[in-house]
């Protein structure tokens, strides 16, 4: 009889939009015929939505403007309008395809670039945004969702690495939210001074400190059963984290007075461009993830003197990054991503600055798979609407997961029980593999 039932397509798909995960599907469906049908067909829609392209990355580097860049500034120039400001576009390596005159180093890395210059969200809070484009949605008073790295954390972990799969450079990252702690971001302050606490105190060795931490664990013990919560957890994780990376070797990739000054000096030498060497070395040790902030871009105020002075700083950086992980090998398989809370206002205000603007800014991604060389989606003349191929906050998540194999439509649990997608009903931007 099994033989003979017939499952319209249509019903099928229905699975899906009503987000019931792979694994989920698995515990209550696929022993019987009709399970292994549906099961075949979500698969075939989550994990293969771009036929004979295969996720490449293996490692994803964020950079992020706290405060919002201006997308006019950077990679949505204007001449000529009204709202253009006073810098000009230059041509970059991609023929007609122009930044700001302020980026003439990462113009020439453009090939390897994908710039999306109509991303919309919904958000114009700084604290609302910040939230959304780390974990992919908008913030409720009910539920902390993981941060992105978290996310990479938890599905690509390897549970015999020594180092930490996700890392925040320059500023105190969101959580691992109602993932496990063990998956919250390691905060590097100032990547220009040495880790703290890297090496055993003084009259310590590995022996004594092992003795110690099984000491704490026992006077713990009772404390940890009648408080079993997330600070306790994260407590406990805290000091897993620390003593395995203490005894790593891998713990180098974090001193920088190990690179060349040369190299250092290429990037920088700057909290930020040396966050981003950090980064690279990282990679290199094989930390799944890296963010490294890059603070002060909310320029209501003075807009252009304050992004030219930025623009400087994150060039070098950016270019760099973009140019050694390519002559290392290391760019198809690291997505290297540059963003925002937002971008900011086409009209400039009496102040000579630019407010916050959620409908039509500019992110940049390369690496990873992505095609570079490309410019996808576009604003109007004067930058005021999207005027071709909108892109959503979740369909940037659900591309990220696309090239780093994580299932976007996959499940977790929150801390009270509810089922939480990966990503909130984002599709893939497919030209980002075409």
């Amino acid at each position: 009889m099994k033989a003979q039932i017939r499952i319209p397509d249509s019903e099928i798909f229905d699975f899906r939009q009503q987000g019931v995960s792979r694994r989920d599907f698995l515990k209550v469906g696929v022993s019987s015929f009709l399970g292994l049908i549906a099961m075949q067909h979500l698969q075939s829609l989550a994990l293969t939505p771009l036929e004979g392209i295969a996720a490449r990355a293996k490692h994803c580097i964020v950079l992020f403007m706290n405060g919002g860049a201006s997308q006019l500034d950077t990679f949505d120039p204007k001449p000529d309008t009204l709202n253009a400001g006073p810098f000009a576009a230059i041509p970059t390596s991609v023929e007609d395809v122009q930044f700001s005159e302020h980026l003439p180093q990462l113009a020439e890395q453009a090939h390897h670039l994908s710039i999306i210059r109509s991303m919309v969200s919904r958000e114009g809070n700084h604290e609302r945004a910040r939230y959304l484009l780390h974990t992919g949605y908008a913030p409720t008073g009910s539920v902390r969702h993981p941060t992105f790295g978290s996310i990479a954390s938890h599905y690509l972990n390897d549970e015999d690495f020594e180092l930490p799969n996700c890392v925040n450079i320059n500023t105190p990252a969101f959580t691992s939210g109602f993932l496990s702690a063990e998956h919250d971001p390691f905060v590097v302050n100032n990547p220009m001074k040495p880790i703290e606490d890297l090496k055993y105190p003084p009259q310590m060795d590995a022996r004594r400190f092992e003795q110690r931490l099984r000491m704490l664990a026992d006077l713990e013990k009772d404390f940890l059963k009648k408080h079993a919560n997330r600070s306790t957890e994260s407590h406990q994780a805290i000091y897993k984290k620390a003593d395995k990376l203490i005894n790593s070797p891998h713990a180098k990739a974090f001193d920088l007075s190990q690179e060349p000054l040369a190299v250092r000096e290429a990037y920088g030498m700057n909290a930020f461009g040396d966050g981003c060497v950090m980064a690279r070395r990282l990679v290199e040790a094989g930390v799944k993830f890296v963010e490294v902030s890059l603070d002060g871009w909310d320029t209501h105020d003075n807009n252009f003197e304050q992004h030219k002075n930025l623009l400087e700083t994150l060039d070098p950086a950016f270019s760099m990054l973009v140019k050694d992980l390519a002559d290392r090998d290391l760019l198809e398989e690291t997505i290297v991503l540059w963003l925002g809370e937002f971008g900011r206002t086409p009209k400039i205000n009496d102040n000579d600055g630019r407010d916050h603007f959620p409908n039509g800014w500019s992110v940049v991604l390369g690496g990873g798979g992505i095609h570079g060389g490309q410019v996808i989606g576009a604003t109007s003349e004067d930058g005021l609407e999207v005027v071709d191929r909108p892109v959503s906050v979740p369909d940037l998540f659900a591309s990220l997961c696309y090239s780093l194999g994580i299932d976007d439509t996959d499940q977790n649990y929150s801390r009270g029980g509810r089922p939480i997608r990966v990503v909130n009903d984002g599709s893939v931007i497919k030209e980002l593999f075409a």
